[in-house]
């Protein structure tokens, strides 16, 4: 699983949604969010069957920006929002997945309907729904093929949805607390992973600023990627 893009992963500072603040402001679900954050117990449990460790169970992060965490989709819940995420044309030129709803949910089906080696996410912060993560396992995924891959490597893809969140350095805490999560959260893992589009130098820019270090170029089938890095070794020092 590797979108066109783990760029407007990053970068979308830049590049992400089309939807503005109103985007956010009209699909706020606080009664959902409250309730879902709260019950951690049946979420950890749902999330057990991944391989990842359980994204669901890893719990919020204190950023610059306020509080941030992850929360594993639902398609019933969230499939309009990231739909009109992925339509906006910032974000469709790397991750081509615009069009009707069908094709965002043909994606994410891929991914909930897998054997959990990745697991897409809302990112949630202060109680509203900003962004859209996908963690994977990067030793399982096809990007396996075109790098030297470590056991458990673990793969990060991020779009920021509103263009209000985008410029303004969020890209990049963002980044920084979620790689911090992968290491607290899966002990196994000694790199955190991504592959932005080298032409989105902003994603790349991102990533640098988070910690991570480039790698690589890499020939993916539908890119050429920046392979960027993040070491555990290397966290208290980047």
């Amino acid at each position: 699983m590797t979108p066109t893009d783990a760029s407007t992963e990053a970068g979308t500072e830049p590049a992400a949604d089309g939807a503005d603040c109103a985007d956010t402001l009209d699909l706020r679900l606080p009664d959902e969010l409250v309730a879902l954050l709260a019950d951690g117990d049946r979420r950890a449990a749902e999330a057990a069957d991944d391989l990842l460790d359980g994204v669901g169970g890893w719990g919020p992060a204190t950023t610059d920006a306020g509080v941030f965490q992850l929360v594993p989709v639902r398609l019933e819940r969230d499939l309009p929002l990231i739909s009109r995420w992925m339509n906006d044309p910032a974000v469709a030129a790397f991750w081509e997945l615009a069009g009707p709803e069908g094709v965002a949910e043909t994606h994410l089906r891929l991914q909930l309907d897998g054997d959990g080696r990745s697991v897409p996410c809302l990112g949630v912060l202060e109680g509203t729904p900003m962004s859209y993560w996908e963690i994977y396992r990067a030793d399982l995924d096809p990007l396996a093929r075109h790098y030297p891959s470590r056991p458990h490597d673990t793969g990060i893809h991020l779009l920021i949805g509103g263009v209000a969140n985008r410029g303004h350095g969020l890209g990049t805490s963002l980044l920084r607390a979620v790689a911090d999560l992968v290491l607290d959260h899966r002990p196994a893992c000694a790199r955190v992973v991504a592959e932005p589009d080298l032409r989105n130098t902003p994603s790349v820019s991102a990533f640098l600023s988070a910690g991570f270090r480039f790698s690589a170029e890499v020939d993916l089938p539908d890119k050429r990627a920046a392979l960027m890095v993040r070491d555990r070794a290397l966290r208290a020092v980047l």
